[in-house]
């Protein structure tokens, strides 16, 4: 076992690696989404989620003294949806729902549909759907 300040380096990149099949089953599942665009975030997202760095309670995602994770490159919404999977917000099976008809696991973030979502985030611009 790596360990850095009481972090299980290990467990973080075993942790990055579920995320990354999360992410790949998920867009192939979709037939879309930007697998790229959350691969490229997904030790950020691990690190905070799953290092200890991010103070966050799946169960009350609206717990006053939480930290809030804003993900700005909302295309990059399936790491996000993963790390939360895993973190226990919702049943990791909820993640072949990405992009569906009437699933929260919209192709953005959207705070109005999934609790534990800070912030609406990306465009809507050409190319998007």
């Amino acid at each position: 076992m790596s360990s850095t300040n009481g972090v299980d380096i290990d467990a973080l990149k075993e942790k990055a690696r579920v995320l990354r099949r999360h992410i790949v089953r998920m867009t192939t599942e979709a037939g879309s989404g930007h697998p790229s665009s959350s691969m490229s975030a997904t030790e950020v997202v691990t690190a905070l989620y799953f290092g200890g760095f991010l103070k966050f309670d799946s169960a009350n995602p609206s717990l006053p003294e939480r930290d809030r994770f804003i993900l700005s490159k909302g295309h990059a919404v399936p790491v996000l949806y993963a790390a939360m999977a895993e973190a226990g917000y919702f049943p990791v099976d909820d993640l072949m729902s990405l992009r569906k008809l009437g699933s929260p696991l919209e192709g953005h973030p959207n705070m109005k549909r999934l609790p534990g979502i800070e912030a609406s985030t990306a465009h809507w611009g050409k190319g998007c759907r």
